[in-house]
């Protein structure tokens, strides 16, 4: 991938300056951005959004890692010189997506690298969340180790009918691993039947049909204003009391006080939870007193090679929209 320098004397030569929001981004790809930019940082990490704010005039792309409002104001500070920035992610709710389009403004994203670490930490929180791994910690912990045939007996995989709210990549790449499980059916909602489905042996249904059929639900789509709340009090009455339940999108598509209540009265079995709101959950969130809802800090795509990836991948994304070339991964 090649960037046009202009001279700028007979012995200098101009080179982009580049912000990547975030010290800690991964080095394989800020060495991409080396190769060809001046690469400039925050002080601070996390920063805050002010301090990122102050380093974008100027600048001629940004690689945005965090999950700070991505919006008007940014393209408004970074003109005229602005040409390109990419997110270090998938999900882009807290991108004003309609601004980009609205100015024609290059946007990158990082799609489908992630989908396999994340798949596998959601097979990871349902079994947590099934067999209770997260309440039977506590009773260790709180010395009331029992035993007994009639102990802590948790939910079977196999046999087991899996719904999956949002059948796209993350869901797929989960539905393949849990093919050796010996899983009884697959079933998946969403706005249209996938062409994928087929192959894995899934089957589209309505949503209130999957809730009230899945022994698993999975949710496994983006946050947009039509699937905020998308689980609230009247679904979550639709699901079986043994019913587990694992997000691995966004803390928003539930209703996280109606999740509680259900969890604590046995509306539902168990959840597994990689998201929740708001990030960080605060210490004394009623989430966090309930023996059956197994939480994780946000770690779907918190792998060494997924991280690297998603570097890399955003640094293509801005070196190309410096350019003026075609993304690698441009947001639809």
């Amino acid at each position: 991938m090649q960037i046009s320098c202009a001279t700028m004397t007979s012995k200098e030569v101009w080179r982009p300056k580049v912000l990547v929001t975030n010290k800690e981004t991964p080095e394989k790809g800020v060495n991409i951005l080396r190769q060809k930019c001046d690469v400039i940082f925050p002080e601070n990490v996390p920063a805050t959004r002010d301090e990122i704010m102050k380093l974008v005039p100027g600048v001629d792309g940004i690689m945005w890692v965090g999950h700070y409002a991505l919006n008007g104001e940014v393209l408004d500070a970074g003109a005229p010189t602005l040409k390109a920035i990419s997110t270090m992610s998938a999900g882009m709710d807290y991108v004003d997506v309609a601004e980009f389009k609205r100015r024609n403004f290059p946007l990158g994203y990082t799609p489908t690298v992630l989908n396999e670490a994340v798949a596998d930490e959601a097979v990871g929180l349902m079994i947590a969340a099934g067999r209770r791994f997260h309440e039977g910690l506590l009773k260790i912990e709180n010395g009331k180790w029992q035993g007994g045939p009639q102990w802590m007996l948790g939910r079977d995989i196999k046999g087991s009918t899996v719904g999956f709210i949002g059948f796209g990549g993350i869901g797929q790449a989960i539905a393949r691993r849990l093919k050796g499980f010996d899983v009884g059916q697959f079933i998946y909602s969403g706005r249209n039947p996938k062409p994928e489905a087929a192959d894995l042996g899934a089957k589209f249904v309505p949503q209130s049909a999957l809730l009230k059929e899945s022994d698993y639900v999975f949710i496994a789509v983006p946050l947009t204003n039509a699937t905020r709340h998308l689980i609230n009090a009247a679904t979550l009455r639709q699901m079986k009391p043994t019913a587990v339940l694992v997000n691995v999108a966004r803390g928003e598509i539930i209703d996280q006080d109606a999740l509680v209540a259900a969890l604590k009265d046995g509306t539902i079995f168990a959840a597994g939870l990689d998201v929740m709101t708001p990030e960080p959950l605060p210490v004394d969130s009623e989430l966090l007193k309930l023996p059956n809802a197994v939480i994780v800090p946000h770690l779907g795509s918190a792998t060494i090679r997924t991280r690297d990836d998603m570097s890399v991948v955003a640094a293509h994304n801005v070196l190309a929209g410096i350019e003026g070339s075609p993304m690698l991964s441009p947001y639809p």
